[in-house]
């Protein structure tokens, strides 16, 4: 089963298996607060009316999510009213009175731990820096809209229920290297380097009290929100795959789960971080580069769910509000339905390198569009509208073009040609060894609320999401490809 987001240069316009089908809208369920809930097993049949046979192989599918500040909903705020309830019967991990670390064998068998509504916040937050496991969360986290949006999805579909269990174990501000097998858990009294060592804690747990319920239990995925402390670590590809495949090796042996666990992930968008030099020689951190590039490169293993600069910022540039975080949840529930449950591709709104062409003052560029017609969000604010050194953008909706010495070139105008083509027109014809970019620049003209590395261009993705109701398109990746 092929996943991730294919090849950038290959030649496969258009629509993909992406589908809309589900537009996710809440059909109602029943339970709500009620523990453990119904079996999900029952919903790994067909369905109704000759629908597609949904993958839930487990009557409990686990869902880790670890990363840094914005996998813990850092600068949420108070967790939305939804975000407090629990729709369904999904579940997480209560820690009752059991005092944690240690992490070990013997701490996942205790009888404090039991299995209790997934609702925010997950646990009591803490403000402090660093903070690992347990306190290791800021605000709301984008795990409850998860999982309200794939238990609906699925019983639209004729599911009888979809239950997952959410394990957060991300650190603030932590490295891969933090956050990954090869850290060395920090004693109790301090708070760092636990989220590998607390996410088979949890696995071991619940695997122990959904065998006592007489239900089965496996690890659907992984999401990994990350990458801003690594903004500037050009080996963040091979991080992405280590984490994969020691994640894959350990999370099997606990569950006995053959199923391979794919690694989600989204690009980010920091405000400043590893800027390489002057603003106007700045240009697309590293890390989000390569949370695309792992995607092409390993399909079968990581998923580039797309970028994050779509969502409403906090007023920092860097984090979400709780909205924020509502939303990313359910883009990340549709990528893995498709991915996982329906066997599909998923791909973002991604270019395809080897048509970046140019003719005269025009480069054109192909997409792969997961629900064509490619379209403007013009609610979204247009980049480089003010800052002196970049004004030569501003007419770009988030599109840049660099001469060979990476001096910025001005963009006349840009123009969808057709459902899955973008014209770039620029004041003067495009030299030799241009570089066509997008969203990878951020200038000292911001707009407040948003990232700072934003553009403009989506697909015509109907997606709705069950808990927050907004529609929310695919948006394009941020990346710089050379122009041919």
């Amino acid at each position: 089963m092929s996943a991730g987001c294919g090849s950038a240069g290959s030649d496969d316009k258009g629509s993909s298996s992406n589908s809309a089908t589900q537009t996710g809208q809440n059909t109602g369920g029943s339970g709500g607060n009620t523990g453990v809930g119904g079996s999900g097993g029952a919903a790994g049949a067909a369905g109704s009316g000759g629908a597609e046979p949904l993958n839930i192989a487990w009557d409990l599918t686990g869902i880790v999510g670890t990363g840094q500040s914005l996998s813990v909903g850092a600068m949420a705020g108070t967790p939305t009213a939804k975000a407090t309830m629990q729709q369904y019967n999904n579940l997480k991990l209560g820690l009752g009175t059991l005092t944690v670390p240690p992490l070990d064998e013997a701490a996942s068998q205790s009888d404090q731990l039991t299995l209790i509504p997934l609702v925010e916040p997950i646990r009591p937050v803490d403000p402090g820096y660093p903070s690992a496991y347990p306190v290791n969360l800021d605000g709301e986290s984008p795990h409850t809209a998860m999982s309200v949006q794939l238990t609906s999805m699925a019983k639209a579909a004729g599911a009888s229920d979809f239950v997952t269990v959410h394990t957060v174990v991300g650190e603030s501000g932590q490295g891969m290297s933090v956050i990954d097998k090869s850290a060395t858990p920090s004693p109790n009294g301090t708070n760092s380097a636990r989220a590998y060592a607390a996410t088979l804690f949890e696995a071991r747990a619940i695997k122990r009290l959904a065998t006592a319920q007489g239900k089965t239990y496996g690890i659907g995925a992984i999401f990994l929100t990350h990458g801003e402390t690594d903004a500037g670590n050009a080996g963040y590809e091979d991080a992405m795959l280590k984490l994969y495949t020691d994640y894959n090796a350990d999370l099997k042996a606990i569950t006995g789960q053959e199923q391979s666990i794919p690694l989600f992930t989204s690009q980010q968008h920091g405000i400043y971080m590893y800027a390489l030099g002057t603003t106007a020689a700045s240009n697309i951190n590293t890390s989000t580069k390569l949370q695309w590039q792992a995607s092409l490169d390993h399909p079968n293993e990581i998923v580039c769910v797309g970028p994050k600069y779509q969502y409403p910022y906090y007023s920092d540039y860097l984090h979400l509000v709780a909205l924020g975080y509502e939303l990313m949840g359910e883009k990340y529930a549709q990528a893995y339905y498709e991915r996982v449950v329906l066997g599909h591709e998923w791909k973002p709104l991604q270019p395809l390198a080897d048509t970046v062409a140019r003719s005269g003052r025009n480069i054109t560029v192909d997409f792969f569009v997961p629900k064509p017609p490619l379209a403007w969000d013009d609610a979204l604010p247009k980049p480089h509208q003010t800052d002196p050194a970049l004004l030569g953008w501003k007419d770009g909706r988030g599109f840049e073009v660099r001469g060979p010495d990476r001096t910025p070139l001005a963009i006349e105008s840009v123009t969808l040609v057709d459902a899955d083509t973008v014209q770039i027109t620029l004041a003067a014809d495009v030299p030799d060894g241009a570089i066509l970019g997008y969203a990878a620049t951020n200038g000292n003209d911001a707009p407040v609320n948003f990232s700072p590395r934003i553009g403009n261009l989506k697909d015509s993705d109907p997606f709705v999401g069950a808990l927050t109701g907004q529609t929310q398109a695919n948006y394009s990746v941020a990346f710089e490809l050379p122009v041919h």
